[in-house]
């Protein structure tokens, strides 16, 4: 069974990273480019509001599951699992409309500042918290502590 658990890991890291690699032909982002230019005097791309949402809240939906494909394996406790979704989707739904004023001000709130609010946005940046945040509290469970 061991076997089981991490081979639905290596799926759930696999898909996030096929989600990084077909993002140019996957998503409507005219802002890939823009931010790999890594110039905050670059020009401003003209953009569709509706279809950027729509493909941000696509992406967010495809990292979302193989995030939680991720947890549940590696933890296999659904309330733990539960509990990432809506920490997840927590941290999206503070960062994305902070992302989507970004935009509309054009990045005058500063570049740097909407270039990691976009990571938060497109990346699954809080599995990378969410994962040590569960091994500590199955340690200490494991330890008899509750926490």
């Amino acid at each position: 069974m061991n076997y089981l658990k991490w081979l639905f890991v290596f799926l759930g890291i696999s898909g996030l990273i096929a989600v990084r690699f077909v993002e140019n032909h996957l998503f409507y982002d005219p802002f890939l480019a823009f931010f790999k230019i890594a110039d905050r005097n670059a020009i401003f791309p003209d953009f569709e509001w509706l279809p950027l949402v729509l493909n941000y809240l696509f992406r967010f939906a495809l990292n979302l599951i193989f995030s939680l494909i991720i947890i549940q394996a590696l933890f296999q406790n659904k309330k733990w699992t539960i509990q990432a979704l809506v920490l997840i989707i927590i941290v999206f739904g503070i960062t994305f409309p902070v992302y989507l004023f970004c935009i509309h001000t054009k990045f005058e709130i500063g570049y740097l500042f909407s270039f990691y609010m976009r990571r938060f946005v497109i990346q699954p940046l809080i599995l990378l918290l969410i994962v040590p945040l569960f091994y500590y509290r199955k340690a200490q469970l494991e330890k008899g502590l509750d926490i």
